[in-house]
């Protein structure tokens, strides 16, 4: 069942549709939900190359990639994708239903309660939350209720970026939009990117329209609250900033999504095929770097792909200090 009228349904593009209604033709009846976000829906620099960001919810997986191999969609056996759904989740897979050179989807998949965990209040990492939180649109839900419940999962965890932005704004006082952009920027910087800090401000940007008044709900419904923010003419400040100890909670909250983001790279290689060619476009997309894998490299990434990943990841963290530079 498509839910058009749904609020988060609307301005969806017709490509993000048309790729929703086949990962729901191929999957059997098991998926429950597809959700739009990412640079296609914020037109925050896309280009012919950029995929369509998709987080695909299921309910459960053997019959899904049983469903998937059967159509064509997936190459791998339902087993092994059965494991890679219980590593770590969601795990990455490309659609492309219309075959090379046409729309391709970047799909990250996981069951229902999966979604609930990563979206919840104490998510194992940020990997999906830092994502979901930002504009996003329900693209099909199974039912109304479904889509409801989609739409309380992600208020509820807008509501939360208060807990994981306060031990990094201090004392400090804040609109929505400094919380907004305050809230992208600690995101940003609890995954290993090669982009530089001007990505933040880009996707701040691009989505500025929706997050300044989202978050002016978020803001101002925790004052009303009276335990959280004070509030003056629009402008907050946290009632109690956090302690020390806090802030090194979170520090480590931030750290191990690191350390699973990193790990995750290794699942990626199995799940997403061809994910050397989808890498290096995005990576020159971002960063404006050449980069050419050899034959040797694409055959053992694992051994020989080592040195190229550190170098675009200091080279793009090193646009920042050229930036200052040459402000």
């Amino acid at each position: 069942m498509s839910v058009p009228d749904a609020p988060a349904g609307a301005g969806v593009p017709s490509i993000a549709r048309e790729l929703a209604a086949r990962l729901v033709e191929y999957g059997g009846g098991e998926v429950m939900a597809v959700i739009l976000y990412g640079s296609q829906l914020h037109r925050s620099s896309p280009d012919a190359h950029s995929a369509w960001d998709l987080v695909v919810v299921v309910e459960h997986y053997p019959p899904f990639h049983r469903a998937m191999r059967a159509a064509g969609a997936y190459s791998r056996s339902p087993a092994l994708m059965n494991l890679m759904g219980a590593i770590l989740p969601p795990y990455v897979t490309a659609f492309a239903p219309w075959g090379d050179g046409r729309p391709l989807a970047k799909c990250l998949v996981l069951r229902q309660d999966q979604f609930r965990r990563a979206m919840g209040p104490r998510p194992r990492d940020h990997f999906l939350k830092g994502r979901l939180v930002q504009h996003v649109r329900t693209v099909w839900a199974r039912n109304a209720d479904v889509a409801s419940d989609i739409e309380r999962i992600l208020a509820d965890a807008r509501r939360e970026t208060l807990d994981w932005t306060r031990p990094f704004l201090g004392d400090r006082t804040f609109d929505a939009a400094t919380f907004s952009q305050e809230m992208l920027a600690v995101s940003f910087a609890g995954e290993v990117r090669p982009e530089s800090s001007d990505r933040v401000r880009e996707v701040w940007a691009s989505q500025r329209d929706w997050l300044v008044p989202t978050f002016a709900e978020v803001l101002a419904a925790a004052a009303a609250e009276g335990t959280v923010l004070e509030e003056e003419a629009g402008v907050y400040r946290f009632a109690d900033p956090a302690s020390t100890w806090e802030r090194w909670v979170r520090r480590g909250y931030f750290f191990r999504s690191k350390v699973r983001g990193i790990a995750r790279w290794f699942k990626h290689m199995v799940t997403f095929n061809d994910w050397q060619t989808y890498i290096v476009r995005k990576v020159e997309r971002r960063t404006g770097m050449t980069v050419e894998l050899t034959p040797a490299e694409r055959r053992w990434p694992l051994l020989l792909l080592w040195p190229k990943v550190f170098k675009v990841l200091r080279e793009g963290r090193g646009m920042d200090r050229r930036g200052d530079a040459d402000a």
